[in-house]
């Protein structure tokens, strides 16, 4: 493959061979929200300048096991041009990942060292969540159950006092529910609505 063409075509993909595309740092006042969407902006665009420099890391790769593969006297310039651009290139990334900040779990790193699918890790953290949620679902319909049954027994031997009770907890719930409603009411008796993001 033509050097040359490697290389305009580099330039044209952006941030190829060691450029970096400036960020400025002059902020105006912003609202939290559109502080946080303009953050998430920009850890997207760095994420994607990263990927696409592993791109072309491995395309550059590519071309030298070509080169190496096929060597001869003729092919050392080439040879020396694609080393350059290799080690250019690691430095953009090194450069550009440093604007990341991706943790991951050390488990998916040992699943790749072993040579599995990180995906594996995904789907057995989720069928964890999914045993642990039905446990936790069992338990409080075990004691919903039981404080059912409690309430049927107690109200066969004291309805008097059960009676009294669910009207106290009546009561309570009212309560709660009043405040809840106070706490989302304006001053000017509107209520509040909760935007969603």
């Amino acid at each position: 493959m033509d050097s040359s063409l490697t290389t305009a075509s580099a330039a044209a993909a952006g941030g190829g061979n060691g450029a970096i595309i400036p960020q400025s740092n002059d902020t105006s006042p912003m609202d939290s929200s559109a502080a946080a969407a303009t953050q998430t902006d920009d850890s997207k665009q760095n994420l994607t300048l990263v990927i696409n420099s592993i791109q072309k890391t491995l395309g550059i790769l590519h071309q030298l096991y070509l080169t190496v593969s096929s060597y001869n006297v003729a092919s050392q310039l080439p040879l020396l041009q694609r080393m350059n651009n290799l080690v250019l290139e690691l430095d953009n990334m090194t450069k550009l990942a440093e604007n990341c900040n991706i943790q991951v779990p050390m488990e998916v790193l040992n699943l790749i060292d072993d040579g599995k699918n990180p995906d594996e890790f995904t789907r057995d953290v989720l069928n964890s969540c999914i045993a642990k949620n039905q446990i936790t679902k069992g338990k409080t319909d075990t004691f919903k159950s039981l404080r059912r049954h409690l309430l049927e027994d107690l109200e066969q031997t004291f309805p008097d006092e059960v009676e009294a009770y669910r009207e106290i907890r009546a009561a309570s719930a009212a309560e709660t529910k009043r405040f809840a409603q106070a706490q989302s009411t304006l001053p000017n008796g509107d209520a509040k609505v909760k935007t969603e993001m």
